[in-house]
């Protein structure tokens, strides 16, 4: 069956009324987990040139949270976490994370986000990363919908204590959705081929634009999605909110900043850091994987300095779409939106320069 599918760039949000007084009140609180929330809807991407211990600490400070990559060996990476773990006992993350909303149920625990895979020393990895501190364990697979994740969940399930909750995906159609929640996952990570260096829908053929991909999702489950892949702007963050999402996974966006792991590079141009595609070939080499199976590439981004600037002016930016969609907080975001053409979206962008 042939459809149209949208993604962020054939759309925009319409305007509605608002009484919003002061951008800074808008309330950015939101849950990644059915059990855990957040107090902006941001997540460091679980790629080994974008969230460490350093990007963890980071996005918790300003009440996000960093999801630890698996490209590393256990003890490694229990060490990232039981760092995080660590420099979350200070008081002033501590007073971030216990402000009170009656808007929301979640626990009040600082979530802890670490990923794994789901076949090899999965169950092993995740527990020794519970051991650490870990209470969201991500499922860290390309195609989500798939036996290997029910599995894994199930197992997982059993062998975890009840208090940590699953991730699962990618996925990009309602039945994966419908399935995964079948199978006891606690959030959702909805986006396949959608990646700043993501080849799979190149090599493939396989995908779903995120905009209608996020829509069929939405629409069947009760699970909190998060959007992963696609997002450039602010205005895309905005776009994935107002469509549904809980919150939405950043990658290339956060990465080049003084938190992403990896060393800086000198050039006469100025200052660079590497970024890659988890399914790049480059990643593979680094962590003696199969060289096979290859959907992503490798670049150097310019430095951008603190993470912390970066996200700020992010959440400038969809707290400023929260003002034109006349909503205080998340749960009140739900603009109207409207199909352009070319014309429209060369329009939306500054074009006289």
């Amino acid at each position: 069956m042939s459809k149209l599918a949208l993604t962020y760039d054939d759309i925009q949000l319409v305007p509605a009324f608002s009484n919003i007084s002061s951008r800074k009140n808008i309330d950015l609180t939101t849950q990644v987990t059915k059990r855990y929330g957040l107090r902006m809807p941001l997540v460091a991407s679980c790629m080994d040139t974008v969230c460490e211990s350093e990007m963890a600490i980071a996005m918790a400070e300003m009440g996000g949270v960093g999801c630890v990559h698996r490209f590393m060996s256990i003890e490694q990476q229990t060490n990232e976490v039981a760092t995080v773990v660590n420099a979350l006992q200070d008081d002033a993350i501590k007073f971030l994370w216990n402000v009170q909303n009656t808007d929301w149920t979640f626990t009040k625990a600082i979530p802890i986000m670490a990923a794994v895979g789901a076949n090899g020393d999965f169950a092993e990895r995740a527990i020794a990363l519970v051991n650490a501190g870990a209470n969201i364990i991500l499922i860290d697979v390309a195609h989500g919908h798939h036996e290997n994740v029910q599995q894994a969940i199930a197992i997982l399930k059993k062998t975890l204590p009840t208090h940590i909750d699953f991730i699962a995906g990618n996925i990009a159609s309602a039945q994966a959705a419908k399935d995964l929640e079948a199978w006891q996952a606690d959030g959702l990570r909805v986006g396949v081929g959608g990646g700043s260096l993501c080849t799979t829908r190149l090599k493939t053929g396989f995908g779903v634009p995120n905009v209608t991909c996020l829509q069929e999702i939405v629409a069947v489950t009760s699970l909190p999605v998060m959007a992963d892949g696609g997002i450039r702007t602010s205005g895309d963050i905005a776009k994935a909110l107002a469509l549904g999402s809980s919150c939405v996974m950043l990658g290339s966006l956060i990465a080049g900043t003084k938190e992403a792991p990896g060393q800086m590079i000198e050039k006469s141009s100025g200052l660079y850091k590497r970024y890659r595609g988890a399914a790049s070939l480059e990643t593979k080499m680094v962590h003696n994987q199969v060289q096979r199976n290859v959907e992503g590439e490798s670049t150097v981004i310019p430095f951008k300095g603190g993470a912390k600037f970066v996200i700020e002016s992010l959440l400038d930016g969809v707290r400023s779409a929260f003002s034109y969609g006349g909503a205080n907080n998340i749960k009140q975001f739900k603009p109207e939106w409207v199909q352009v053409t070319n014309a429209g979206l060369t329009e939306a962008r500054p074009h006289l320069l």
